[in-house]
């Protein structure tokens, strides 16, 4: 199985011992994506929306990378620190998957790194 490290500058860089995707097999696994501007690295500020958004705009940037998008997604598992945020997150995500939504799962967690209140990976075809 030969892999490929997938690595994009329009996406935050890694902040651990991480890839931000690897490609093999004909798939790509992202890591997860938490609400960070990709020039400065930084945590954007905002509502649940505006998070959600920088993550899945993370992701596809990553995807794009691989050479590939949101359109070959098939399983998504997205983190929340409030399951109260889950309607506000869904709608967003709506936004980025319209036809033929990719399988899911959605974690509400204790806490994200940098104090994200959303965090986002996903699987998809190469």
């Amino acid at each position: 199985m030969a892999k490929s490290v997938v690595k994009t500058s329009n996406a935050p860089e890694a902040i651990g011992p991480y890839s931000q995707a690897i490609s093999a097999n004909g798939l790509v696994f992202c890591s997860g994506q938490v609400p960070l501007d990709p020039q400065s690295g930084e945590l954007i500020e905002g509502s649940i929306e505006d998070q959600t958004r920088r993550c899945l705009e993370n992701l596809r940037a990553v995807l794009q990378a691989a050479g590939t998008d949101v359109a070959d997604v098939v399983k998504v598992t997205a983190y929340l620190t409030d399951m109260g945020d889950f309607p506000a997150f869904n709608e967003v995500y709506g936004t980025f998957f319209e036809a033929d939504p990719p399988a899911r799962a959605t974690v509400g967690v204790a806490a994200l790194p940098k104090g994200a209140r959303v965090e986002v990976e996903c699987v998809a075809q190469a």
